[in-house]
């Protein structure tokens, strides 16, 4: 009788544990299908937001394309007297082929669409300028040429005109970004005294000096500003101080490395800057063209190359 049971109690075992066995596996099995299920609403999401984005960037571009083609459209109705007004027509091509370029590669809509805004008023004043012209022309061709005192008259318009072009494209141009000229990169070599000696050669190289100025700007709000330095050597390495974010600057949504920093008091008018790069003993340079980029936030302000032996 006692063995009877024994036997009972260990069929009875083997059955309990299929069935937690089979308990386990369904739970995983809801398991996993809660997470796919999940995971499908997750890629069906993000497929939105791309798409989403594609098309904000296409609307963009269908408005730029727009602008650009009704703009060649009013220099072709005008003709030759278009011409009169060419340095605005650079500045509106000059905009344009920057806010295509970041639709292509960056996709920084709020900043294209502030460019995109601007450029369309840039673009409005062309137009007036040019039915003011066309009408001043007009005019002329009307009146009376033999009547002194009105031919007076209308050059007086004609010169008023042109002040008037000339000033608002000296505006145009002055509202751009902070500038730099007189960029000067090169090696040297530290004598005694801290007497610097320019050199083309890796071996003599001691530090890296870069010189430039910034330009006058009245447009350009005034006060401090952390102008960064980027040297990359021929093999597209940046030179930096270090590899921390400590040696970092943001730059049009991306973190790039320095080489050096200056922080100025910009008052709008001209600053001297020269900065300088110190060799560690263990660096050692490369043969090759070096770059030389200079930014002020999200602007490249400047660039140069120069060239070791």
């Amino acid at each position: 009788m006692e063995e009877n049971q024994n036997n009972a109690i260990q069929d009875n075992k083997p059955k309990n544990n299929n069935l937690w066995m089979y308990i386990v596996l369904i739970v995983l099995a809801l398991g996993i299908i809660g997470l796919s299920v999940y995971m499908l609403s997750i890629k069906k999401e993000l497929s939105g937001l791309v798409a989403e984005k594609e098309t904000q960037r296409l609307e963009l571009v269908a408005e730029l394309d727009a602008l650009i083609q009704e703009h060649e459209q009013t220099k072709m109705e005008y003709g030759e007297m278009s011409d009169s007004l060419v340095s605005m027509d650079s500045v509106i091509q000059a905009n344009a082929k920057e806010i295509k370029s970041l639709l292509n590669y960056k996709w920084e809509f709020y900043k294209v669409k502030k460019k995109l805004s601007r450029l369309q008023v840039v673009s409005q004043t062309y137009v007036r300028q040019m039915d003011s012209l066309y009408t001043v022309n007009t005019e002329l061709t009307e009146e009376n040429l033999q009547i002194k005192e009105e031919i007076q008259i209308e050059r007086r318009k004609n010169q008023n005109l042109k002040q008037e072009k000339d000033e608002l494209s000296g505006k145009v141009e002055e509202a751009s970004i902070l500038g730099t000229y007189s960029i000067d990169a090169v090696a040297v070599r530290v004598k005694s005294g801290n007497k610097e000696t320019v050199t083309d050669k890796t071996r003599r190289a001691d530090r890296i000096r870069v010189c430039f100025t910034l330009s006058e700007n009245s447009i350009v709000k005034s006060g401090k500003k952390s102008i960064y330095v980027r040297v990359a050597q021929p093999d597209k390495e940046v030179i930096a101080k270090g590899r921390g974010d400590k040696y970092t600057f943001e730059h049009q949504g991306e973190v790039l490395q320095y080489t050096m920093k200056k922080d100025v008091d910009y008052q709008n008018e001209a600053i001297d800057i020269c900065l300088r790069w110190n060799r560690r003993e263990s660096k050692e340079l490369q043969v090759g063209v070096y770059h030389v980029d200079i930014f002020d936030g999200d602007s490249n302000i400047g660039h140069t190359t120069f060239e070791l032996k």
